[in-house]
């Protein structure tokens, strides 16, 4: 993957800070439409898998979207979208393998898509005029996500004993790494707040305890008391080591399909 000014067929170069963050932001999306996806059979209920079905398709039409913002960055899209390995992935770490249960399911609902309108309401408030304008949209559409997840999320820490156990294990498992990638504290990110393209990390954080500490509160979590996992820290990717796995990235390419791709 080659940002303006790369050569072809040079070695890979680092996008520019807002490229690598419309990536973190589109490639988190489509790594958790993959994992809700999982969920249309096999969840609780059938109009939890049809939540889960429409979730998943929110955002996949989400990450499309940013992905097409790339385009004005000296990016060609579709390359972003179908080529790229499992280890060029900027998703959010919680997001690398499938989710064991309807708690971690849940979790993620309300720590990984929580985090993302975050990071999204952050983006729409900059001067970056392609956020301004197509952010929104998908905000409104997040607002069913939300709901979804705080009324499962309490139901499943209202049931006390494993239920709430298992949800608060998932949560807590999931927001280290979550906040790190929300609240990254490095150049490229100062570098965003200075052009005007962002919030600054302290607003950010402040949205975050106001959108989840109630929530998380009931299954036994101080959020403002959960430290963001830096440890093995790849600047470049914005998140820890590892990467999704290759059947989930095998997915998010459509590599089945390959040659069936209509543009």
């Amino acid at each position: 993957m080659t940002g303006a000014g790369g050569d072809a067929g040079d070695r890979e170069t680092a996008p520019a800070p807002l490229s690598r963050h419309i990536l973190t932001l589109a490639d988190t999306k489509r790594l958790l439409g993959i994992r809700y996806s999982d969920w249309i059979l096999g969840s609780p209920s059938i109009e939890t898998g049809i939540a889960a079905s429409s979730m998943a398709q929110d955002e996949w039409g989400h990450a499309r979207l940013l992905y097409a913002m790339l385009k004005k960055q000296g990016f060609d899209p579709f390359e972003v979208e179908h080529t790229r390995p499992a280890g060029r992935y900027y998703s959010v770490p919680a997001l690398d393998r499938p989710f064991a249960d309807w708690a971690d399911f849940t979790a993620a609902v309300v720590v990984v898509d929580g985090a993302l309108s975050v990071a999204l309401e952050s983006f729409a408030a900059g001067n970056f005029a392609l956020a301004r304008s197509r952010i929104p949209k998908m905000l409104a559409e997040e607002e069913y996500h939300g709901r979804f997840g705080f009324a499962w999320f309490s139901r499943l820490a209202e049931a006390g004993g494993e239920a709430k156990a298992r949800l608060s294990e998932a949560a807590l498992a999931m927001l280290p790494s979550t906040l790190a990638w929300l609240l990254p504290d490095d150049d490229a990110y100062a570098s965003l707040v200075a052009e005007g393209r962002v919030l600054p990390e302290d607003r950010v954080r402040e949205r975050c305890l106001e959108r989840l500490a109630a929530v998380l509160a009931q299954a036994g979590i101080a959020l403002a008391g959960v430290r963001p996992a830096r440890k093995g820290w790849d600047p470049e990717r914005r998140r820890g080591p590892g990467a999704p796995g290759e059947e989930a990235v095998e997915r998010a390419r459509g590599d089945r399909n390959r040659s069936l791709f209509v543009e």
